[in-house]
């Protein structure tokens, strides 16, 4: 590590901590040249997948766009910001914990609606209308029927 005040590469730990979350150390150091302190933090890096848009382009995971697309679906739904927070970090939990290196618009897409099939189902035929590109109300009648059929995921009486 380089002393920020003299560039000197030779400095050493003096302390290192924990914050209380866990994920971010604290380390106090000192360089060995102009025998000045400073403090770094340590936390890891971890990197989201490169989406893959319908039509081939390739560009950098943003977060920022994906809680955009949930508030517009769930404008004036009884929904609060915390509630759709909640949804943004188990989508990009799911991202991050997949370990791949791209993902799909079509992938990220499934992810939200299996989210909102759950929060609002308003919500989910609004998006699904936008996402799978209804052309007619026999789409929005398909997913609102296939919204409410019931799903097999367990063992039967």
């Amino acid at each position: 590590m380089k002393c920020p005040y003299c560039r000197h590469n030779a400095t050493s730990v003096a302390d290192s901590r924990e914050t209380e979350d866990g994920e971010v150390i604290r380390r106090r150091r000192r360089c060995e040249h102009c025998d000045k302190r400073f403090t770094t933090y340590e936390r890891a890096e971890l990197a989201m997948p490169i989406v893959v848009k319908r039509n081939g382009v390739r560009q950098e995971y943003d977060a920022s766009k994906l809680e955009a697309s949930l508030k517009l679906a769930l404008r004036k739904r009884p929904v609060s910001t915390d509630e759709i927070d909640r949804v943004v970090h188990r989508i990009n939990e799911q991202l991050l914990v997949s370990g791949q290196r791209e993902v799909s618009t079509e992938t990220i897409g499934g992810l939200v609606m299996d989210e909102l099939s759950r929060l609002d189902k308003v919500a989910y035929v609004r998006f699904a209308s936008v996402y799978q590109s209804f052309e007619d109300i026999g789409e929005f009648i398909h997913a609102i029927q296939a919204m409410q059929t019931p799903k097999s995921g367990g063992a039967s009486d």
